[in-house]
């Protein structure tokens, strides 16, 4: 089991002080969000630094999160969104990080799902052997208002992409909020498709027609919020998964902490949870 500090949960810090943040507060393992990734990367910096950093401070490289919205198909956009993937896919090679976490938002509202499905497929087909280049493998977020918001749409596009380096991220958010997926669901899982955890909490959409705002449906710590954690945590646990666990805190009223305090608090509730 790694335990993994998110960058998320502490957005307002930049990639090298969350390494060593993660290892003065007793993280395993650090999962980088794209934007501290890229925006390191733009400054002229170079993977091979912060990969120096890593092995300093004795923490994991888990996961880049994320490449987004790829559910792209317009041509341009298309070919941006690969040259986004082989980018992040090289560094990542680099870094050692093993997975880069794919986002598919809502660029195919509207359409029919085997439309919805077909598309998205191709295009995750091709991330998927950009990636095997690099030795990479992808684990897909379903999104909690997106077309793909549940745990059996997302195990449908994986079947139809047919690479076998695309597996699951389960968040327990996400797939709570999407109002489709249990625990018992997630339980059934092998866990070899399982290839991170997102641990956190939150409240439902109010489902009354306003737009989702999940700055404000996911500003709590677990167990403030509404979603069973112990339910979601027992039954990643039944799968005999032995992964990462990332403590995801998307929450702009934390943010303004003493960041610190936010790593020391969400890995202490890791601990009651899951250890």
């Amino acid at each position: 089991m790694i335990i993994t500090m998110h960058g998320l949960s502490t957005m307002y810090s930049n990639a090298r002080t969350d390494i060593r943040l993660a290892r003065e507060t007793g993280f395993d393992g650090y999962e980088i969000i794209d934007a501290k990734l890229v925006r390191y990367l733009d400054q002229g910096y170079k993977a091979e630094d912060l990969k120096l950093l890593f092995e300093q401070y004795q923490i994991k490289p888990v996961c880049i999160n994320a490449l987004k919205d790829v559910d792209r198909v317009e041509p341009e956009e298309r070919a941006q969104l690969l040259h986004e993937a082989e980018r992040l896919c090289a560094a990542a090679e680099v870094l050692g990080f093993l997975t880069i976490q794919l986002v598919p938002f809502c660029r195919l509202e509207g359409r029919p799902w085997p439309e919805v499905l077909e598309l998205t497929a191709r295009n995750v087909a091709d991330i998927a052997d950009i990636g095997r280049e690099h030795g990479i493998r992808f684990q897909l977020e379903p999104i909690a208002w997106s077309p793909i918001h549940s745990l059996h749409q997302s195990l449908e596009l994986i079947k139809v992409v047919g690479r076998e380096n695309i597996g699951m991220v389960i968040d327990f958010w996400h797939l709570w909020a999407g109002g489709e997926t249990e625990p018992s669901d997630v339980a059934k899982l092998d866990a070899s498709m399982i290839y991170g955890i997102h641990f956190c909490d939150g409240k439902k959409h109010s489902g009354q027609g306003k737009e989702w705002d999940e700055m404000a449906l996911r500003s709590y710590l677990p167990g403030e919020g509404d979603i069973p954690v112990a339910e979601w945590v027992a039954a990643v646990k039944s799968t005999g998964y032995d992964g990462s666990w990332s403590s995801e805190l998307l929450s702009p009223k934390h943010w303004e902490w003493d960041l610190k305090d936010v790593a020391v608090q969400t890995r202490e509730l890791m601990e009651k949870y899951i250890l």
